[in-house]
């Protein structure tokens, strides 16, 4: 089955990296696995026999449909379902409920909604344990940057509120077919929302962050008047905060602006 470029598929071929990104699961012989965009099953087929369950999301019709051939009950394989529809639809939460733990997630992500599902991840992380995720390395970089490198930014922090990220390894172009134009980089992501020991309220406290990271060359006190805050609030804050005057977004870690955050309110 040829790969449709619309749709991000650059299937994975290296049984090598196969390997490692099922070991980076940890255990999950009593696990329910939810991969996203299973492709032609070169993961599937790993972690099938392993996961007590698992839940293979795929949009398109014909990967759908020959996953689901393949992974049939009468083959061996009884724990093994397919939903065909949009990750960025379907509901995290309602599964881990049924099976009353959270998910474990994997997945190759097509680089054209990678940002979107990572989001869509971050906001189901009440229903997650852990996730080993493939995106583009660019990506990667940004997700498990530190404050200061050129890389950190908004999506930076906005993931990391819902948990720590680690990078693993990294592939090049041959490692898929068709070859895609950059590297990718494999990730691993364990979910613990940070909002109650910060203590900030997730939906404010993300809109602040946009605020602060809105134009990246600007300091946070610009970033900030430009919000609508005015210059004596924010440097009260600043100082409350123990922020210098000229720092940008990009130099602070997260607690400093939760500490700005608070002390803005």
């Amino acid at each position: 089955m040829a790969a449709k470029p619309k749709l991000g598929q650059n299937f994975l071929r290296d049984p090598a990296a196969v390997q490692r990104i099922v070991a980076a699961l940890g255990d999950i012989s009593a696990r329910t696995v939810v991969e996203i965009g299973p492709g032609k099953g070169i993961i599937t087929e790993r972690i099938a026999p392993k996961a007590q369950r698992l839940v293979a999301i795929e949009l398109d019709r014909e990967l759908a449909w020959g996953i689901q051939e393949r992974f049939l009950p009468e083959k061996g394989f009884p724990a093994v379902s397919v939903a065909r529809q949009d990750v960025l639809q379907y509901d995290f939460a309602a599964l881990a409920q049924q099976v009353g733990e959270p998910l474990v997630v994997v997945g190759n992500l097509p680089y054209y909604i990678t940002s979107p599902i990572l989001l869509r991840l971050a906001a189901c992380a009440p229903s997650l344990s852990h996730a080993v995720l493939m995106v583009q390395r660019e990506v990667a970089d940004r997700v498990t940057a530190r404050p200061g490198t050129r890389e950190y930014g908004l999506l930076t922090v906005t993931l990391q509120l819902y948990g720590t990220t680690e990078s693993l390894f990294t592939l090049p172009p041959e490692a898929f077919n068709p070859p895609p134009e950059v590297h990718s980089t494999v990730f691993r992501w364990h979910f613990a929302p940070r909002f109650a020991a910060l203590g900030v309220e997730e939906a404010p406290f993300i809109t602040f962050l946009k605020h602060c990271f809105a134009q990246k060359r600007k300091t946070l006190s610009n970033n900030l008047r430009a919000a609508g805050l005015t210059s004596d609030r924010i440097s009260q804050a600043l100082e409350t905060a123990s922020i210098p005057s000229q720092a940008r977004a990009e130099t602070l870690p997260i607690e400093q602006f939760a500490a700005l955050h608070r002390a803005l309110l």
